[in-house]
């Protein structure tokens, strides 16, 4: 870590921004797997677009909050309960997708205060990156950013290859069957981060 933020001394504003937007879309693909499922749960609520940016919105509007106030040390909370949270959210809005037919009213509303724990999450990895101080707004943007590009890969990839099905007759049994195998996989990471330590 001190090699890179030495380097990062080293570089100008460009060649933070470009660091940071790299570090934001690879948290987020390939190796933010809870961050995947979470978006894929939204998105298995409801196939069409509008609905999607709804929420998405909520959960970024959440997740830029937390994330600036943690970095610059305003809220803090320990990864022991932020990392449970996390899960149990992705758990949530897959559970969600199973019981009701249609997205909920309420849905974004409940986006963005699982977004408020996911935001805490991205500022855990950019505190164990470092971030430079004499240019902690172009790192903090572009970072977050770097999150809203692999978050909308996600949506725009699964939308390109799934949107043409949502009227056909199998695809709500598709959505709640992934639903489930999120809401399954979520359940055992609430287990492992709060009893085993995972």
């Amino acid at each position: 870590m001190a090699t890179m933020m030495e380097a990062v001394g080293e570089q100008t504003v460009w060649d933070v921004i470009g660091l940071y937007l790299q570090l934001g879309y690879t948290h987020i693909l390939p190796k933010g797997l809870d961050h995947i499922l979470f978006v894929l749960a939204l998105f298995f609520a409801s196939s069409r677009l509008k609905p999607l940016v709804w929420q998405v919105s909520a959960f970024t509007v959440a997740h830029t909050l937390t994330l600036a106030l943690a970095v610059l040390g305003l809220v803090t909370l320990p990864p022991e309960i932020v990392e449970p949270v996390i899960a149990l959210s992705i758990a949530f809005v897959a559970i969600e997708n199973i019981v009701f037919k249609d997205m909920q009213r309420w849905r974004p509303l409940v986006v963005f205060a699982f977004g408020l724990f996911h935001g805490l999450g991205f500022a855990g990895v950019l505190v164990e990156l470092g971030m430079p101080q004499g240019q902690l707004l172009p790192s903090l943007l572009s970072f977050n950013i770097g999150v809203e590009a692999g978050q909308l890969t996600i949506i725009l990839a699964m939308w390109f290859v799934l949107h043409r099905f949502r009227e056909a007759s199998w695809y709500p049994g598709l959505a709640k069957g992934a639903s489930a195998l999120i809401a399954l996989v979520a359940l055992w990471w609430v287990v492992e981060r709060m009893f085993l330590g995972g």
